[in-house]
């Protein structure tokens, strides 16, 4: 795992917590939803492949929305959504493995579990599609998570913000990657991340631009450089997510 030094201190309180929470008492074992599918499927309709968020609250964002998640969940979905991604983590972000369950069981698309997990254990939480696993904060660590989570039947969608880690997940055996514009340290935000860390990626990778994505034009930019998919949390959460994530999968 990665030192919290340089981190931003809300990212170190994440990451203290995630250390603390235990994992489940049974191994499990997924059947999961495929990721690659879905895409493949959205672009043969014509839509830009957008996993939507369903994200209660965050470090990063003002209040916490009260909107049950199933709702919303399927609202994304009506609009167009090719994946969800469902926030597990609790006392930060909000979510829970309840609420993943809940989700999963009313959509028929891969669902994202969206947490900061370290340990294999916290793999046997819930029966997930997809697990996402960053590979700044497992450092060493990550090769086997990947490998844990592929013998549990999941999927991993493996995050990077730099060219070391891309090659770091790369190594490791990554097929899908997602591209952080959010540098972890500050918080900060930059498109031009993604831009910058794709060229590597080489073309049988499933690439994910992640953060920042506020408005159809930074969908289409992020297209344009690279990115199969898009993740996308805020900009779908406020207001209308049925109609806000009809206007990224048709930019």
């Amino acid at each position: 795992m990665t030192t919290t030094n340089e981190l931003a201190p809300a990212v170190r309180s994440i990451l203290d917590a995630a250390a603390e929470r235990p994992g489940g008492e049974t191994r499990v074992s997924a059947d999961p939803r495929s990721l690659s599918a879905a895409f493949e499927a959205a672009e043969a309709e014509g839509r830009i492949p957008v996993v939507a968020e369903v994200k209660p609250t965050s470090p990063t964002t003002e209040g916490e929305s009260t909107a049950d998640p199933v709702e919303l969940a399927e609202a994304m979905v009506a609009g167009g959504a090719a994946a969800l991604s469902v926030l597990t983590e609790p006392e930060h972000f909000g979510g829970s493995v309840k609420n993943y369950r809940r989700v999963r069981r009313a959509v028929d698309v891969p669902v994202l579990r969206k947490d900061f997990l370290l340990t294999a254990a916290q793999l046997d939480t819930v029966e997930a599609d997809v697990v996402l696993l960053i590979a700044r904060f497992l450092g060493e660590d990550l090769e086997p998570m990947l490998a844990g989570a592929r013998d549990r039947g999941m999927q991993a969608l493996v995050e990077v913000h730099t060219e070391a880690e891309l090659e770091r997940a790369l190594d490791a055996g990554a097929d899908i990657i997602g591209v952080n514009n959010r540098d972890l340290a500050q918080l900060e935000v930059e498109l031009e991340t993604f831009e910058r860390v794709a060229p590597a990626a080489p073309d049988d990778v499933t690439l994910l631009a992640e953060s920042g994505i506020t408005t159809p034009t930074d969908a289409r930019r992020m297209r344009e450089a690279g990115a199969d998919g898009l993740l996308i949390g805020s900009a779908i959460m406020d207001g209308d997510p049925r109609e806000n994530t009809s206007e990224f999968v048709n930019a």
